[in-house]
């Protein structure tokens, strides 16, 4: 006896014939990407709270009274957003050698840095366009101005991506959720088990 065709039609829209199957895979990368950009944000933010104090005690010490800007959370808001699009981009992969370790964390290390950096300087001259100013006019003096300047705000930026990037590559080497349960605990951190590394 034949299936009834409205139920042959369902089954044949669901794939490998499960039930919810497409709606569960949606739901699943959906929930992979919120947790991926949590991640960014929560490092990005601390990363950020951490330059503010910084530049709160440097600002003391010379004698002035600095306020906050209270931009910590947003900033970390949208370099997460960008730094989420360049990673789904493969911003810089094709160009980088997977192995040794050594050459993706460096690498992505310094291409975000730049990122973040172009990004920052965008984000002011539109701005500023906004408010009637000219591009140049619009232009961050980054660092305080000057090439130094701009060196030393991207040596900041490297430094501070190059343990992100690290523990990126890494977990990613060792397979998902080994390195998490190598570091809190858990079934798969298991010194037992064998390293599978690229070769």
């Amino acid at each position: 006896m034949s299936d009834d065709p409205a139920l042959a039609a369902t089954r044949s829209a669901e794939p490998d014939g499960q039930p919810g199957g497409h709606g569960q895979g949606v739901r699943t990368r959906v929930a992979e990407e919120v947790k991926r950009f949590l991640i960014m944000f929560l490092y990005l933010w601390l990363w950020s709270i951490l330059f503010e104090v910084y530049r709160f005690v440097v600002l003391r010490q010379a004698g002035i009274n600095a306020v906050s800007e209270g931009f910590a959370f947003v900033n970390a808001l949208v370099l997460a957003k960008v730094m989420l699009i360049a990673e789904d981009l493969k911003l810089g992969r094709r160009w980088l050698r997977p192995e040794p370790l050594i050459y993706p964390i460096l690498g992505e290390s310094i291409i975000f840095a730049v990122v973040f950096i172009v990004f920052h300087v965008a984000e002011h001259v539109v701005i500023g366009l906004f408010k009637g100013e000219t591009i140049a006019t619009s232009v961050p003096a980054i660092g305080g101005g000057g090439l130094a300047g701009l060196l030393a705000v991207a040596l900041i930026y490297f430094v501070a991506l190059v343990p992100f990037f690290a523990v990126r590559n890494v977990g990613r080497e060792l397979g998902e959720g080994r390195l998490k349960a190598m570091l809190f605990g858990g079934p798969n951190g298991s010194a037992e088990q064998p390293l599978h590394l690229s070769s």
